[in-house]
């Protein structure tokens, strides 16, 4: 039986590096960081057939993961602000003043709100959703005319 020469051995680590990598994005999504590491190893896994030194292939694999992980960066969906296709009603639990934060009640849950323009929104009135910031719901009053 013959065991694999040190080159091999490091193509066959390099391999199963990103094997297992690239199983991880798969099962824990990390919005590219260990797919451009499995990537990054395929690539290695390729180089170190020529370039013996474990420490040359972890700086390349380094580099390459970073280089990887820049590329893929701009797949990952930008946060941004997430407008309602139509106005919906909610009823302010607080008072909220213009631009200040206060609390809703929409689709039976409070939510963290936040008054869209200069108007002010007493507590127990119905106001309208028109829009979502993260967790932050914008809101108007029902009355508001445009």
């Amino acid at each position: 039986m013959d065991f694999p020469t040190s080159m091999e051995s490091f193509t066959l680590l390099w391999l199963g590096l990103g094997i297992l990598f690239c199983l991880m994005e798969l099962f824990l999504p990390t919005a590219f960081v260990e797919l451009s590491m499995g990537l990054a190893a395929f690539v290695v896994a390729l180089l170190s057939l020529v370039i013996p030194q474990p420490s040359i292939q972890i700086f390349l694999w380094m580099v390459l993961a970073l280089g990887f992980l820049f590329t893929l960066k701009q797949f990952v969906p930008k946060k941004s602000s997430y407008v309602l296709a139509e106005a919906t009603e909610a009823e302010t639990l607080t008072a909220i003043e213009p631009g200040k934060l206060g609390r809703v009640l929409f689709e039976g849950n409070s939510w963290q709100a936040r008054c869209e323009g200069d108007f002010s929104i007493p507590a127990h009135s119905k106001a309208l959703v028109v829009g979502r910031q993260g967790n932050t719901l914008l809101v108007l009053p029902e009355d508001f005319e445009e």
